[in-house]
Parts: C-alpha cells; sequence; structure tokens
C-alpha cells in the first residue's frame, strides 16, 4: 500500500509515523502550514528533517490563514491539500487521530447540537486512521519508549478554540471512551443502511415532490440531505 502520511510534528503524528516506517508500506509525509501561528515555519522545518531521517519523500504546503482563523478554515485547507496529493501519488492519506480526538470529536458535535450523524464521526472516505484504539497516553508513552522528538503546539493550550475548552472539560470527566468507541461503530454502520435505504428510495421515485410531502418531516429531510450530499458531491470534513 502506499500512503500519504499527514505530519503535523506533534507527538501524535510523529507516533504514527514511527509506527508506519516499521512497515512494509510506501509512505510520503505530508505537512501543512496553516499561517496562524509565527512560529509554525518552524514545524514545517522539523517535519521536513523527520522525513529526511527516515529517508522518506516529503511534501508541504503553507496557507496564509492569519492570526485567528477557525479550526473549521484550517481544517478545510489542510484536506485540501491532502486530497490534492492523495490524487497526484495515488496514496491513502493517513491520519494520527486517536481515541482521546475520537470523544473529544463526538462532544464537540453534541455541544453544538448535532444530529444523529454527528455520533458517526472520523468516517470520510478517502482516509486511514489506524490510531482511533490507542489513546493519547498510550502515543505518548510509546514516543518515550522510543525516544522520539516532537514539536508541542502553542494553540493546543489557549482557550480560544471549543475544542480546547471541550479537551479541559473531558480531562476532569469520567468518560467511557470504549463505549463511546462502540456507539461511533454502531453509528457507522447505521449511516451506511440508512444511506443505502435513502438511495434505494430516491431512486424509486426520481424527481416526485409528491413522494416527500407523504413522508414525516424528519425523514424527508434526511431524503433531501442525501440528494444534496450526492448531487454536489458535498463530504464531511472529518
Amino acid at each position: 500500500m502506499k500512503y500519504l502520511v499527514a505530519v503535523s510534528g506533534g507527538v501524535d503524528s510523529v507516533v504514527l509515523l514511527d509506527m508506519l516506517s516499521r512497515s512494509n508500506h510506501t509512505l510520503i509525509v505530508a505537512h501543512v502550514d496553516h499561517g496562524i501561528r509565527d512560529d509554525s515555519a518552524e514545524d514545517a522545518r522539523f517535519v521536513s528533517a523527520l522525513a529526511k531521517r527516515y529517508h522518506l519523500p516529503f511534501v508541504s504546503t503553507r496557507v496564509e490563514l492569519g492570526k485567528g482563523a477557525s479550526e473549521e478554515r484550517a481544517r478545510e485547507a489542510r484536506y485540501n491539500f491532502l486530497f490534492e496529493q492523495s490524487r497526484k501519488f495515488g496514496a491513502t492519506i493517513v491520519t494520527a487521530h486517536h481515541r482521546d480526538d475520537m470523544v473529544e470529536t463526538i462532544a464537540l458535535n453534541l455541544t453544538r447540537g448535532t444530529g444523529w450523524r454527528g455520533l458517526a464521526v472520523l468516517n470520510r472516505q478517502g482516509i486511514s486512521r489506524p490510531l482511533l484504539p490507542f489513546s493519547k497516553s498510550q502515543l505518548y508513552a510509546y514516543a518515550v519508549k522510543h525516544r522520539l522528538e516532537w514539536v508541542e503546539d502553542s494553540t493546543n493550550q489557549t482557550d480560544a478554540y471549543l475544542r480546547n475548552r471541550l479537551r479541559a472539560r473531558l480531562a476532569h470527566t469520567e468518560v467511557n471512551a470504549e463505549q463511546v468507541a462502540r456507539l461511533r461503530a454502531r453509528q457507522q454502520q447505521l449511516t451506511k443502511a440508512i444511506d443505502r435505504e435513502a438511495d434505494r428510495l430516491l431512486t424509486a421515485h426520481v424527481g416526485s415532490r409528491h413522494f416527500l410531502t407523504q413522508l414525516d418531516h424528519e425523514i424527508a429531510v434526511e431524503l433531501l440531505g442525501y440528494a444534496i450530499k450526492q448531487k454536489v458531491g458535498v463530504r464531511p470534513l472529518r
């Protein structure tokens, strides 16, 4: 397999790269400098040097989002680049999302008032996330054991972002991560089943507004949402 490994320089992605380097996969290191922090160029240099250490090709880009840019804008810019490079190299994108990220994302969606799909997170097609079974503490332990070096992103410490505020709250709350992971897996199964049924119904009633008016409001909205997603190619950012 050929993998495009998204490496920020933080401990999670450094661990991911080290783990994958011990496999037989073909790897390409990818880094996005969002241009949000004054010292972000140092992270790019660190990841470039890391790729050389592992004797791997390195691709990167810098986008000038500026200070105060939202997580959503940064995420969109990052994935735009990753998918562009993925198509170029014919490689599957690999990210370092772990179990704590999964719990945080579900909590974030619930805080924002998500629908049921907001529980089936980290589910975007074309992206592999091999670290999801592992907690952040396990990744730290791996990094220490293998004497890895990484950089710390100062924006992870600011309370300007909702995710960081939620992370601080979750750190003081008992969360059964395994139970949340099972819930996510179940929601992903339901997503696939509902999408298949939506496709069947819309195919059987192409262009029929009357059909939609006979349905319960929530079901009609779900079908319309699915139809729009398929028509314009909308994908979740995560």
